[in-house]
């Protein structure tokens, strides 16, 4: 039996205009780990093992952003096995852990891909990425950042770290730089598409 034509599929996530131009000509996305792609608990076990809740719409986001064009990057302060596992099984190439000085692990990535600060775009949630969120062409924020993370962000999500934040990041730089509603149709025949 012949396979179904599936049925026409239009975005219907809809982002302002302006917010869009900002983030346009991103090609690099740097995520924090802890409060961005978890909700920020640490659990910690009898043995000293870190335990960390991870989203899947979060992964399959990152995954496509390189899909996309867009090349996603992990810089973290903390550093465990869970996070590393994490970050392997998404495919990660770019990813810096224990990390103090945020800044230089930034410069170091941008030399590497031989990007400056205008193609770049952070998700933060504490002060620490205030020095990234800054400077980046584009600043996100999930909503149960930091209130000075927030205040600087060019944009909030409506999920929280660890719950699809990350995810509505992803979506809203596909969108900015045309990928969007190609990858979603892409879906439609295949989750391989590198279309």
């Amino acid at each position: 039996m012949p396979l179904r034509a599936p049925r026409p599929l239009n975005p219907v996530l809809s982002l302002a205009p302006e917010l869009l131009l900002v983030a346009q000509g991103v090609r690099a996305a740097i995520f924090d780990v802890d409060g961005v792609l978890t909700d920020g608990s640490i659990y910690i076990g009898e043995h000293g093992e870190d335990f960390k809740a991870f989203n899947s719409l979060d992964g399959h986001g990152l995954k496509l952003l390189v899909q996309g064009g867009i090349t996603p990057a992990v810089i973290t302060g903390r550093d465990s096995p869970a996070v590393r596992r994490r970050v392997t099984d998404l495919g990660i190439a770019h990813a810096f852990y224990g990390v103090h000085d945020k800044l230089a692990a930034t410069d170091a990535l941008m030399r590497t891909l031989q990007l400056d600060w205008a193609a770049l775009a952070v998700m933060g949630d504490d002060w620490p990425d205030l020095p990234l969120m800054t400077r980046a062409a584009f600043a996100c924020a999930p909503s149960n950042a930091h209130v000075e993370v927030k205040a600087i962000a060019h944009h909030v999500t409506q999920k929280t770290g660890g719950h699809g934040a990350a995810r509505e990041c992803c979506d809203l730089l596909l969108m900015a730089n045309g990928r969007y509603a190609t990858l979603l149709r892409g879906h439609l025949t295949t989750l391989d598409s590198t279309s």
